[in-house]
Order: C-alpha cells, then structure tokens, then sequence
C-alpha cells in the first residue's frame, strides 16, 4: 500500500535525576559529596532511507517514544544515556508543522539524519555542588524532560523523470520495459492507482530513477480525479515526459491532451513549466496517421524539446528513448527541490535565565548567568559594581526577592557560590 502523508506524536526521552549521595567508607563516618550525573535522554531521529517508497509503517503506528536516561549514583557513578530511536523514511519527505503546514525539515539524501526531538540533559550530581561554604549539599540537580511534539510526514517522491499523460496511454507499460518495476497493467482507467518507481540501467555505471505518475485528467490541479494526490511527486522529478497516444485509440487527440495536461500543471505551480520536457509518441505499432505524426512533430519543433517515437507493444524504439532521456538529464541541473518555501526556523528559544528556589536554596542558571560570570572579575571593584547593577537591570534581585531571599542567603549562580548581599544600584 502506499501511503504518502501521515501524522505522529514523538516524545523523546527524559534526563535522568542527578544522585544525592555521600562518600562512605570505613574509618570515614562522614565523607564529601559523591552523587553522580543523571544520564542524558534519548532523542528521536528521521534518517533518509533509499529502500523505502511508501511511509506506511507510519500509518498503523503513530506513537514514538525514546528511551529516558538513567538516574546518577552514588560513588561518582552517571546514569546510562537514554538510546535514540532511528526513524527510517523515504527519501523526499517533508517533516511539516500541524498548524501552519510550514515545513520543518527535508529528508531528501540517503543516510541523512534530523534530530525531529531532542533529549533532555540529565541532571547534575550533588559532587557539583561541593564549596567551601557548603560541605555537604544535599540537593542535586533533577534530569529536564525531552521534547515532544506533534507532526506531519509528506512524502514527495524524488525521482530523474516523471512519466505523465492521460489515463491509459502507456505510462505504466514503458515503465515495467524500462526499468525492473512491475506495475499493475490494464486497459482500464486508473489502473495505477499509486505512483511507481523504477530503475532504468542504461548501461555499466550510468542509470536513473523513473516514476510514473497516475493518469491525470482535467480539474486535477482542484483536486478532480485523484490529482492532488498525485501532483506533489512530480515537483522532485528533473524532467517531464509527456506520453502521448500517437494512435489516438481513446478517442482524445495526442496535442490537445498535451496542453490540457500542462495546463494542470503549471496550474498546480507555476515553476512547472520551467521544468525541462521531452514529449514521447507511444502506441506507433497501430494506426498512426501521417498528419498525427505531423502535429506531434510540428509541436515538439514549437517547444524545442526532444520527441522519441516508441511502441510499448513491439518495443520499437524503447533503446533510443532510454539513451534519450539519460543524455537530456546529462543536461540537467540535479535539483530535487520541492515547491514547498514556507520553512519553519527552527530556533531555541531558550530564556537567559531561570530563577529558581528548591529545598531552601535558590539558584539563578542560564546563558545569561553563564555569560555574566565569565565576563566578571571579582577581584576588580568596578567589575564588581557592573555585576550588582546587572542583577538589578535584568530583574535577578527582583525575583530573588519575590522568592524570599534574605541577606546572606546563599546563591548558586550558574556553577559558582556566592552570598546574597543586596546594595542599591549604581
């Protein structure tokens, strides 16, 4: 079955909590501080994987979990990292935001890799927090919990040569000769009810990737038929090969089908008719009158694009399309962009610090507390003073205060010890 869009919830591991432990051994009843970090949890990845053609696994199960990591013991002992979860998907697909259809990611490379959830840091041991104010902490840091969200996986096939015409003109035919792939053939419309690919082998070190795209009629590019659908996998595709029913077997005449075909695809984007074409008389075994030959002609001479004359039945001229189309790609940028241009950026927001009071003790982390305490010299006055007045500006004092701080209290400020004096700002 194939299945190009689904939806999944990712949820990835939690930090392991940082140990509380105290050093024991004989002749040393009351040793230091000796808790160990909590491991990190694990995080949720998509890989690009070329075997896969359909996100089908996706469909019958939506929920993915990654493993936690383990709480630190004592002895300086980390808790195990949580294992990441390796999601495999097709090549060509899109990780797309639920609410804004924004996309997030593009998975378009064989063994490429995106962190879809990252996660959470285990927590510090009580071992970090040992000065020479405070002997003996009793508190350690508890792990943060892994991030979780809500996405979308739309699959837009990545493929040389997408093969497009009205139902029942032998799309599926040239492709099965062509290349290894076995669609299903009839002669009944919308036989091909999902896209396939194959492997075209031109020969020893030279081949590429064919997709025939299912018939597609007018009102396509509204949704008529089962066109939008479909549409979204001939964006990857570097080349468009019309195929025409030269024979006129179905009653429809070969260059109006043409228009009407690329009429629904522009409509669809108009990039489409940027696309390099090349356009291909099928069916040539029947009936094929000269003036058909003539307007296929004249219209591949208007266009300037190449014109391959081939019978799927007696397969005349099956070698000459393949040397065809693999010299035209020759000439092709290798561009398997999608139409897709509302990216989603993805930034951290991470705030400059946190305040917090736990156990009695209050502590002030973040980029900000990290930045500040590198860039101050506490053996300095003025750097000092620069320091006191940015607690106020940012309002650090504030929410110490609000918190209950007292003078004299303690304050863990990113990773170093200090005690709370307040004075007025300068």
């Amino acid at each position: 079955m194939f299945i190009d869009l689904v939806k999944i919830y990712v949820k990835a591991g939690r930090g392991g909590d940082g140990s509380t432990s105290f050093r024991r051994e004989k002749y040393v009843p009351a040793g230091g501080p000796d808790g160990g970090d909590g491991g990190n949890g694990g995080s949720i990845i998509l890989k690009g994987d070329s075997s896969l053609h359909t996100l089908m696994d996706y469909r019958y199960h939506s929920i993915y979990k990654a493993e936690s990591g383990e709480n630190g013991r004592g002895r300086k002992q980390f808790g195990k990292r949580g294992q990441d979860l390796i999601l495999p998907v097709p090549l060509g697909t899109l990780v797309k935001d639920p609410e804004t259809q924004g996309v997030i990611a593009d998975i378009c490379e064989a063994g490429a890799e995106y962190v879809l959830a990252k996660g959470g840091l285990g927590g510090k041991g009580n071992v970090h927090y040992k000065s020479s104010i405070r002997q003996a902490p009793r508190f350690a840091q508890p792990g943060q919990n892994g991030e979780e969200k809500t996405v979308y996986l739309e699959l837009k096939m990545i493929a040389d040569v997408g093969l497009v015409g009205y139902p029942n003109v032998g799309k599926s035919t040239l492709l099965s000769i062509m290349s290894n792939a076995k669609p299903k053939i009839a002669n009944y419309h919308f036989t091909t009810l999902s896209p396939n690919l194959g492997v075209v082998q031109v020969e020893e070190g030279k081949s590429f990737v064919i997709a025939d795209i299912p018939g597609l009629i007018e009102g396509a590019s509204e949704g008529v038929g089962l066109g939008l659908e479909f549409l979204r996998h001939i964006e990857r595709t570097r080349l468009i090969a019309h195929v025409l029913d030269i024979s006129g077997s179905e009653g429809r005449n070969p260059i109006e089908d043409y228009h009407r075909i690329n009429a629904e695809l522009e409509q669809y984007h108009l990039k489409m008719k940027n696309k390099p074409q090349v356009l291909i008389a099928n069916k040539t075994d029947l009936n094929v009158s000269d003036e058909a030959l003539k307007d296929v002609e004249k219209l591949a001479k208007t266009l300037n694009v190449p014109l391959f004359r081939v019978s799927g039945v007696t397969r005349e001229g099956i070698q000459s399309l393949i040397y065809g189309l693999w010299n035209t790609l020759e000439s092709v940028e290798k561009d398997y962009s999608t139409y897709d241009e509302d990216y989603v950026p993805i930034i951290e927001e991470l705030p400059e610090f946190v305040v917090t009071k736990e156990d009695g003790y209050f502590s002030i982390q973040g980029p900000f507390a990290e930045n500040l305490l590198y860039k101050t010299n506490f053996e300095d006055y003025e750097s000092r003073i620069y320091f006191q007045n940015m607690l106020y500006k940012k309002g650090i004092v504030a929410q110490l205060e609000s918190l209950g701080i007292k003078q004299g209290d303690t304050v863990l400020f990113a990773d170093y010890e200090m005690e709370f004096s307040p004075e007025e700002e300068e």
